[in-house]
């Protein structure tokens, strides 16, 4: 049986870097997608290569432009081959608190664009050899009761995105499971910087009041569940939406505070 490869779509640094290892570990070849981050790539790409008997590629490339998908998938395909798993992991995020008036034409755009319309050019251009294959993995990346559609105060056009792409997610599993092609999103927690490239036995005795399970959320906890769905014996998991939150509120993240 051939090896699956897997476009992991931001994968440089944080979660998508720790997704990158996890699969690698299960023996997936990886395609590390990056913008700028060329150096973190080239140090994950040498990382993997040095620990697990697996082929690593690095394809640059903005995912918010169709045309930068077709050239990242072409030149994944010319490099490692077909890809059959699809990990949307790149997102962008306005971090300023403000109300969607005050958002600017380009920021709203660019995240729609980003957390939506990317995973439509990717899954476009990749379902078509999934289907030959009858075989194939998609896994979106959300957030916190995402499927509720929630109104998230000063977040409006990541919410927008994130509560769209739940219901293209379900959409594509029922469209998609004739084909034996999965598609799946996971939500994270409220997982800080430092620790979006950890492992859980990094953080096991760090104390977290705002989280039920009592200690923080690392980059494992998701790179763990994604690994999860991409394996073959997960076929009967699709069009579903999967909280990775610890128990916590995100969206009221002082709901547990002691």
């Amino acid at each position: 049986m051939e090896k699956n490869i897997a476009l992991i779509t931001g994968s440089a640094t944080g979660l998508g870097k720790r997704t990158a290892i996890e699969l690698a570990k299960q023996g997936i070849n990886i395609v590390v997608n990056f913008i700028t981050s060329l150096e973190s790539a080239n140090e994950l790409k040498k990382f993997i290569e040095n620990n697990y008997p697996v082929e690593v590629i690095v394809v640059p490339g903005d995912v918010s432009y169709y045309s930068e998908c077709e050239k990242i998938v072409k030149t994944a395909q010319d490099k490692i081959g077909k890809i059959n798993i699809l990990v949307n992991n790149a997102g962008t995020y306005v971090f300023e608190r403000k109300d969607m008036i005050d958002y600017d034409l380009q920021e709203w755009e660019k995240v729609i664009q980003v957390n939506l319309n990317s995973v439509f050019y990717l899954s476009k251009l990749i379902i078509p050899t999934m289907r030959e294959n009858r075989w194939g993995r998609i896994i979106n990346i959300g957030f916190d009761r995402a499927e509720n559609s929630p109104g998230w105060k000063y977040r409006s056009a990541f919410a927008a995105a994130k509560t769209g792409l739940v219901s293209l997610t379900k959409t594509l599993s029922i469209e998609e499971a004739e084909h034996g092609i999965t598609v799946n999103m996971i939500c994270p927690g409220d997982i800080s910087a430092n620790f979006k490239e950890a492992n859980i036995d990094d953080v096991r005795e760090i104390k977290d009041d705002y989280t039920p399970i009592g200690r923080p959320g690392t980059g494992e906890d998701i790179a763990r569940m994604i690994a999860f769905l991409c394996d073959r014996y997960s076929d009967f998991i699709t069009g579903s939406i999967i909280q990775v939150t610890g128990g916590k509120d995100v969206l009221n993240k002082y709901k547990y505070q002691t």
